[in-house]
């Protein structure tokens, strides 16, 4: 029972209470995103947008070609700025009580529903985002292996590598990365792949505009039907969701910044989610509205396809796809552990 001193009306902790804070710091001690408080408010910045631009990037020319001009501009604005602000309510709400820090979607949820109701509600979700993007990813990764391989190997005694080895060619080094501590100790890999973001993004849209508007382009319906034209429509609504991705680990981001009363976590942690979100739009946007104008809607699913030459730039591309889906892998579940 815990007791009140005659001569204060602090309450002094029972042995109980004690031993369920030992326990819940040596938890935090050993947590990959916890253990380690120390990041800098950059670290937002570059976590959050290996986290938010990957090769989705790609498919947004596509995405346009099924919504056309305005819808297609109008969806990609509004989700920026949808986005943005649900980032700013999760990073609000991550000292949402004074004294306490919600590190996972899962201690939010159960703040908010009850301890049992808001496991049963978050964690069925986030395991099936989990799942689905870790397959993703890895087809991702080496796919765009593949590509470079297919690209750069012309010769006539190239064989055909099934996409199953690069697969594991992509999921190799990360036994070696899962090694690392803790989220902090990947930040430069989280860098890296930020920067892959950027660079690949940047050939996606400079390379289009190089070549040039297209002789056969056009800009209607990619369907003549109008069962066609709903599925394609909401097709593309998805696509461009899924490009938004990357609020899955907000939480956990922050949860590496330190925090006192005078700076509180979620002012540089906001000042690296700003930074953020003004590269995502500098990838985003230009990706989007170039391709569509230079191949309308003959553009494939992903643009680097559209592109074809020069060889060695698309080769280029495709491996920073790699490099940028090996730091988004980590980014994304290292956090989950």
């Amino acid at each position: 029972m815990a007791e009140i001193s005659e001569e204060s009306p602090t309450v002094v902790n029972d042995d109980n209470t004690i031993d369920k804070e030992r326990r819940e710091k040596e938890l935090e001690a050993w947590l990959p995103i916890t253990s380690s408080r120390n990041a800098k408010w950059w670290y937002s910045a570059f976590h959050n947008v290996t986290a938010i631009v990957g090769a989705g990037v790609l498919s947004l020319p596509y995405a346009m070609a099924q919504l056309g001009w305005c819808p297609g501009t109008g969806f990609l604005v509004l989700s920026w700025i949808v986005t943005l602000y649900t980032l700013w309510q999760m990073v609000e709400m991550h000292e949402l009580v004074p004294g306490k820090r919600f590190d996972r979607y899962h201690e939010l949820c159960q703040h908010a529903f009850g301890e049992k109701l808001g496991l049963y509600i978050v964690v069925p979700q986030q395991l099936i985002v989990q799942v689905g993007s870790n397959i993703i990813f890895m087809v991702t990764g080496g796919k765009s292996l593949q590509k470079v391989y297919n690209t750069l190997c012309t010769s006539s005694g190239c064989k055909d590598i099934r996409l199953t080895y690069w697969i594991m060619i992509f999921a190799a080094p990360h036994f070696f990365i899962s090694q690392l501590p803790n989220f902090n100790s990947i930040w430069i890999i989280s860098l890296a792949a930020a920067a892959m973001s950027l660079s690949y993004s940047t050939i996606a849209w400079t390379t289009s505009l190089h070549k040039g508007i297209q002789p056969d382009v056009h800009y209607g319906p990619k369907s003549s039907t109008t069962p066609g034209m709903v599925f394609d429509f909401l097709s593309a609504l998805g696509n461009v969701a899924t490009a938004y991705a990357g609020h899955n680990v907000v939480l956990e981001i922050q949860a590496t910044i330190p925090s006192t009363p005078e700076i509180p976590s979620k002012k540089p942690m906001w000042k690296g989610v700003l930074l953020a979100y003004f590269i995502v739009a500098g990838c985003f946007f230009p990706v989007a509205l170039i391709g569509y104008k230079i191949f309308g809607n003959n553009v494939q699913d992903n643009i680097l396809i559209s592109l074809e030459k020069p060889a060695w730039l698309i080769a280029a591309a495709n491996i920073f796809v790699f490099v940028h889906v090996i730091g988004s892998y980590q980014v994304q579940f290292i956090n989950k552990l």
